[in-house]
């Protein structure tokens, strides 16, 4: 409690000394409280951690988080800062060490679970220290955790065959099509309205994370099955993909999840997903060579490193190229 004391005072101080003075003043009182026990009142504020935690979501949101990112974010620091106990302003590295490695062994989590959960922390303290709330993150001696770099599954060109030839709603077929084809989020997807889809040119403008607009393509089939779906629909919903009974409201991630999971299961098919197209749609693409600089445009990445997650190169096309560029 002693050292939150000081930590506390130093960080009132900051604006009015500078650097020297901040060192001389810790000095001065760790030699004056040296013989004094400091306890706490007891009567935490919890309202002071409620305002840092809207001040640092409204910095994300502004930033272009989406709002279920945000969501994520809030509910991962407060589970951290309720399972720690003490004070977001006195919380320690070795706290946040414990905290994660309880988890993991509580949660039986993956290394990617707990590595998101640093990386949200990190931002978190981060924001905290470059606004002068705290004196220096608590996670910033805390690395990436290593993950594997576990090869994910795609769709074989026998499974996305059997999937539209099994589809029983033209509806069905044409989102299976989309996601195929264009390789968007699913929800990129569920934002789209009718008026997007520009025929002629079979593309259509998406909005992906932090709002930025792209242009995502679709092949012939898909533009034949998404005309006939839109052709046989008698609702005046601007959406461009509705549920399939009254009142035909727009249709959501979580219905198409559940209709693409009940799917599968019935085709016999392991894990059907929508975001599996898009992993499909980037190998797929990286194996006919297209340049990872325009897949990673397609795909709408900030970061080419997230591109090169997605593509599984087959190690047959490695030795082709091999064979090609250098023997």
């Amino acid at each position: 409690m002693k050292q939150n004391l000081i930590n506390d005072v130093i960080r009132g101080m900051i604006p009015y000394l500078n650097n020297a003075q901040i060192e001389r003043l810790k000095a001065v009182m760790e030699h004056e409280l040296f013989g004094y026990e400091v306890t706490e009142s007891g009567n935490k504020d919890t309202s002071a951690e409620q305002d840092l935690m809207g001040l640092f979501l409204s910095a994300k949101r502004i930033e272009g988080c989406s709002e279920r990112s945000l969501k994520y974010y809030q509910a991962t620091i407060e589970a951290t800062i309720s399972g720690i106990g003490k004070d977001v302003r006195h919380i320690t590295t070795d706290d946040i060490r414990t905290y994660l490695t309880d988890y993991q062994a509580k949660k039986k989590s993956s290394r990617v679970t707990i590595d998101n959960i640093r990386r949200i922390l990190s931002s978190f303290f981060s924001w905290l220290e470059d606004e002068d709330y705290i004196l220096k993150s608590p996670v910033r001696r805390i690395h990436k955790v290593k993950t594997a770099s576990n090869i994910k599954e795609t769709y074989s060109d026998e499974a996305l065959e059997l999937m539209r030839d099994n589809c029983t709603e033209i509806r069905d077929l044409a989102i299976i099509d989309m996601l195929a084809s264009t390789g968007m989020r699913i929800g990129e997807m569920v934002l789209l309205n009718r008026e997007d889809i520009d025929f002629n040119e079979r593309e259509c403008i998406v909005f992906g994370k932090g709002d930025k607009e792209r242009v995502v393509y679709f092949d012939a089939r898909t533009k034949i099955h998404l005309q006939e779906y839109l052709s046989s629909r008698t609702d005046d919903n601007t959406a461009l993909f509705v549920s399939l009974k009254v009142p035909y409201s727009r249709i959501t991630i979580g219905g198409i999840e559940s209709r693409l999971r009940k799917f599968g299961k019935q085709l016999g098919l392991h894990k059907v997903h929508p975001h599996k197209f898009r992993r499909t749609l980037a190998t797929m693409a990286i194996d006919k060579g297209m340049p990872i600089e325009q897949l990673q445009q397609l795909l709408g990445h900030k970061r080419i490193d997230t591109t090169l997650q997605y593509a599984m190169v087959k190690q047959s096309n490695v030795k082709i190229a091999h064979r090609k560029y250098i023997g």
